[in-house]
């Protein structure tokens, strides 16, 4: 590319610290790397022979960050539902079936990183539909692009339509050729997937736990105390166990590189264990206000005896935006 100046109101918060030039610039090298940031008055000279490109008071700023967002949902935004549960069964489930599909999953694909790009999100950790194919699809989508992804084939085996199942021994020979084949290939990396508690036998959440003591530099995403209906139905599906949290704890699916979507009714003795172990919770404001699931409790999850570090995602299609500055603000 031929190296240029962008010049508009620059904002760059990966120092540690916010800092906001409202007549900014950011000088670009024909490597296509960032030569050069701050207050366009003091753009050094070797820059000012560079092409402009002026944004006036548009905002310029790092590429944002998506922690959870759902590929298959792209079409279903906002789709309504009286709970968690009754939406995943009038309009997620059928809504998923059509990526079994290797010509749907690949066009969904490219309008899916559309999408986010043009709402500023560079990089991000998505579901995937339970068919190998979506997630074949969606690596092949982000490869061409140079694209930082992290994703991984949902894995559910029961408690859902059939045409969005796999079972246990299924869901994991084809999450561990997905881990072959993609995993670490660029800037590609594969999250184990199992999508909750409702919708995963013990034998899979094993199996699961399995392939990330196998891989170890995998992550593992999850959903975790969205809706009281659901944790009901896993204390239902789970009677031995805690809680919720030690569902997923008894089979070694908490630990560094594990995040769990939600989390908005963690009692006092989960966040603990959550901080023991490093797992991280992301807080999903508009899908949480829109399917009326709850309210996130921060200062619950941060108090400093046994903080738990929090992300904030989209979780498009229960969030109503692919805008991380508008789920933001």
């Amino acid at each position: 590319m031929s190296p240029r100046v962008l010049r508009g109101w620059v904002v760059d918060f990966g120092s540690g610290k916010t800092r906001d030039w409202r007549n900014g610039a950011v000088a670009v090298g024909k490597d296509g790397r960032i030569a050069w940031v701050g207050a366009y008055a003091r753009l050094p000279k070797s820059y000012t022979r560079f092409a402009i490109d002026d944004y006036g008071d548009h905002l310029i700023l790092p590429g944002l960050i998506d922690p959870h967002i759902h590929f298959p949902q792209y079409r279903i935004l906002a789709a309504p539902g009286k709970d968690l549960l009754d939406w995943l069964n009038r309009f997620t489930f059928p809504e998923e079936a059509r990526y079994r599909s290797k010509a749907h999953a690949a066009k969904a694909a490219e309008l899916f990183l559309d999408r986010l790009a043009a709402n500023g999100t560079t990089s991000t950790m998505a579901f995937c539909s339970v068919h190998k194919a979506c997630a074949d699809a969606l690596f092949s989508a982000a490869e061409k692009r140079n694209m930082a992804l992290v994703t991984g084939k949902t894995m559910m085996d029961r408690n859902a339509p059939a045409n969005v199942l796999d079972d246990a021994e299924t869901g994991g020979r084809d999450s561990q050729a997905l881990i072959g084949k993609w995993h670490g290939k660029g800037r590609l990396r594969y999250a184990v997937t199992p999508r909750f508690a409702v919708t995963s036998s013990g034998a899979q959440l094993a199996v699961s736990g399995e392939l990330l003591k196998d891989h170890p530099d995998c992550l593992m995403q999850t959903h975790i105390s969205e809706s009281p209906g659901e944790i009901e139905f896993v204390k239902q599906q789970f009677p031995k166990s805690n809680d919720y949290t030690d569902v997923y704890d008894s089979f070694g699916l908490l630990g560094p590189t594990s995040l769990f979507a939600h989390a908005i009714h963690l009692s006092e003795r989960e966040c603990a264990r959550l901080s023991e172990t490093g797992s991280a919770v992301l807080h999903c404001p508009t899908s949480n206000n829109f399917l009326g699931s709850g309210l996130f409790r921060y200062p619950h999850l941060a108090d400093q005896s046994r903080p738990v570090g929090v992300g904030v995602a989209t979780d498009v299609g229960g969030g109503t935006s692919y805008s991380m500055l508008q789920t933001l603000g």
